[in-house]
C-alpha cells in the first residue's frame, strides 16, 4: 500500500512540476510579458551580438548584469561575476582574437515584468592571430539567456549558457 502511494505522488509531483515551474517564471499574471518588454529583451541579445562582431569587450559586457553567470559548453565550470567574465573571454594574453561571423535565432521569449527567458540557436566564426600565426574557426549550438528587469526599467542578461558542437577549424 505504502509503495503504491508513493508512486502515485511521484507521478504527481512529475506532472505538476511543470506547471509550478512555469507558473514561477510568469508570475501570477496570465499575460506575461508586454510586448513593448519583449522587444526590449530582443534588444539585448541584438546589441550582445553586434558588441561581438564590433569585437567591443565594454558593450558585450553592458549587456550583463555585474553578478551575471555563464554556463559554458562542455561542462566546463559556471563562471560568476564580471571579472571572472573578463578572465574568461578576454584573457591577458597576446592572441588576438576577432569575431567573423555570428548568426543567432530567438526562438523562444518568454517571462513576466522582472524575469525573462530568451532561447535559441547560434553560430559563430572567428579568427585567432598570435605571434604571425593565424587560425579560424567555428562553431554553432544552443543557448539559454535569463535577463533581469533591473530598477531602471533596463533589461540585462543575469545568466547566459549555451552548448555546442566542438570548435571546428575552417580551412
Amino acid at each position: 500500500m505504502r509503495v503504491a502511494l508513493a508512486r502515485k505522488l511521484v507521478r504527481t509531483i512529475g506532472a505538476c512540476l511543470p506547471l509550478v515551474l512555469v507558473t514561477a517564471v510568469r508570475g501570477n499574471s496570465p499575460v506575461g510579458l508586454a510586448a513593448a518588454d519583449r522587444e526590449l529583451i530582443k534588444s539585448v541579445l541584438e546589441k550582445y551580438r553586434t558588441a561581438w562582431l564590433a569585437n567591443d569587450a565594454d558593450a558585450v559586457r553592458a549587456t550583463f548584469t555585474k553578478d551575471a553567470v555563464l554556463m559554458p559548453h562542455h561542462g566546463l565550470n559556471p563562471i560568476v561575476g564580471l571579472a571572472a567574465m573578463n578572465e574568461f573571454w578576454w584573457p591577458a594574453t597576446t592572441a588576438r582574437t576577432t569575431v567573423l561571423k555570428f548568426v543567432r535565432t530567438i526562438d523562444e521569449v518568454g517571462g513576466n515584468a522582472s524575469l525573462a527567458y530568451v532561447r535559441g540557436r547560434s553560430e559563430v566564426a572567428w579568427k585567432m592571430e598570435d605571434g604571425g600565426k593565424t587560425e579560424s574557426w567555428r562553431t554553432a549550438g544552443n543557448y539559454m539567456a535569463v535577463l533581469k528587469r533591473q530598477t531602471n526599467g533596463k533589461w540585462l542578461m543575469s545568466h547566459l549558457i549555451w552548448d555546442d558542437i566542438p570548435n571546428q577549424r575552417i580551412e
